[in-house]
């Protein structure tokens, strides 16, 4: 598993997805970071993270977009489902992969809290809870675009579903709010990925928050190893 971890890892390098996905981040990131904060005059950093949670939905894609869907468009799929190495063992390298590039690319951008330091007070504990939220967050989404693009071999169109996948799931809880049936508009909030964000973004870890968002990882992981074991008994 640690040799199909580091060759993922390394493909992003030798193609030049991962440099226009670093690059996108850190810009974005900052040109946000500066504009909600810095200009605002604010430590507050839950705009930030707010807005750019919905930029993932273009972001993430690029990292997942072509993590299986090139396997199979190439015709190496072949080498994964006879692979001594199990399949839950492959996938979960590549979707450690992808999460790595997303996790190290977030943290990069973390760089640009030092300044709130200069210039303010901000609260330490709600940045840290806040960050770990969008990790936490980042994970799930990961895993959802390494399912949708074990679906199909277009690349474009793994991109384009996971975009709408994501999307769906941040509008989800701004939906929830006009749902006039309760017990509808109670579930809708319950599963929403913001509502339960917005907790971290008070400095409090909640570990229901925190089971969550893995479970949501772990579930589409799990639909993905199905697909590929589909495909073997095929």
């Amino acid at each position: 598993m640690l040799a199909i971890y580091k060759k993922e890892l390394r493909s992003y390098f030798v193609s030049p997805i991962g440099y226009v996905y670093v690059a996108l981040f850190l810009c974005v990131s900052s040109l946000l970071f500066t504009y909600t904060t810095l200009y605002s005059g604010t430590c507050e950093i839950s705009v930030y993270y707010t807005i750019l949670l919905y930029l993932f939905a273009v972001l993430i894609p690029l990292l997942t977009m072509r993590s299986l869907s090139e396997e199979k468009k190439s015709k190496t799929e072949q080498i994964l489902l006879t692979s001594p190495v199990s399949l839950f063992s492959v996938i979960f390298a590549k979707y450690l992969a992808a999460f790595t590039m997303f996790a190290g690319t977030l943290l990069l951008s973390c760089l640009n809290f030092p300044v709130l330091y200069v210039y303010g007070e901000p609260n330490t504990a709600i940045l840290f809870s806040t960050t770990l939220g969008i990790l936490l967050i980042g994970s799930a989404f990961v895993a959802i675009g390494i399912f949708i693009s074990a679906c199909t071999e277009n690349q474009l169109i793994s991109a384009l579903l996971t975009i709408c996948a994501i999307a769906a799931t941040l509008v989800l809880g701004v939906l929830a709010n006009y749902v006039g049936f309760t017990p509808l508009r109670v579930v809708l909030k319950w599963i929403s990925i913001f509502d339960r964000f917005y907790v971290f973004t008070y400095g409090y870890f909640d570990l229901v928050s925190l089971l969550y968002y893995i479970s949501i990882s772990v579930v589409f992981l799990f639909l993905t190893v199905r697909v590929y074991e589909k495909r073997r008994w095929a």
